[in-house]
């Protein structure tokens, strides 16, 4: 299981891939330039991460591969089974999907717009979830702003690809799109709408949950992805 992070960096799927490596050897990389780790000025879009993601499966040699991915994360692991032409990748999960233009009235959520305070309520149905800004050290302030704005390097100021929607034909592989039924980040109808452009999909919702499902309600996170793999 290849699991890849949300903009916001690789704590969104920390405790997912821990539960997960009980039953699957799961890779859990951070995305270059997030936490601070160095980033190669070559390296700025999507579909360079997607690229350096399937070298490291091939150099891995790893065969029948899951791609999980939140958020951002699901955008780059659409490209990653776009461009899987070793055909390693057997199925796809995308939490809190994002990549595709939305279609008005539906939006995606900009975080720089929308701001700390707000983020969170768009992004946690349960209040206990959703951090404090006013609580952060400065080391955690510019984590948070740093991510941000590497975010904004791979996705765009509009983070969205105009010509994903019209590709996403190309994965043959299954799909399972999951959303949270309160999700303000990314609508579940925007999702809904991206899981009908993969030819092989399934789409789901989590109640009682926003942008990180796999947070929020683990378990059912792990019900519906066991249902689909079976």
């Amino acid at each position: 299981m290849l699991v890849l992070h949300a903009g916001a960096g690789p704590h969104t799927v920390m405790e997912f891939a821990e539960a997960a490596s009980k039953q699957s050897y799961v890779i859990v990389p951070t995305h270059p330039g997030f936490e601070g780790t160095p980033r190669e000025e070559g390296t700025d879009s999507v579909a360079d991460l997607a690229e350096a993601y399937l070298d490291l499966i091939d150099t891995l040699g790893l065969e029948q591969v899951l791609v999980v991915g939140n958020s951002l994360g699901a955008w780059i692991a659409t490209e990653v089974a776009l461009r899987d032409n070793h055909g390693r990748v057997k199925a796809v999960t995308l939490i809190g999907a994002t990549g595709i233009k939305p279609t008005p009235p539906l939006e995606v959520a900009d975080p720089r717009k929308a701001g700390p305070v707000r983020t969170g309520e768009l992004a946690f149905h349960d209040p206990k979830f959703r951090d404090d800004p006013s609580t952060f050290t400065e080391e955690q302030q510019a984590t948070f702003f740093g991510n941000a704005s590497t975010a904004v390097v791979y996705g765009g100021e509009d983070f969205y690809d105009t010509k994903l929607a019209a590709r996403q034909h190309r994965v043959t592989v299954p799909v399972l799109v999951i959303a949270g039924e309160q999700d303000g980040i990314a609508p579940p109808e925007f999702q809904r709408a991206m899981a009908g452009g993969f030819p092989n999909s399934t789409f789901t919702t989590i109640p009682e949950a926003a942008h990180f499902p796999h947070i929020e309600q683990p378990a059912a996170v792990f019900d519906a992805l066991e249902d689909f793999l079976k």
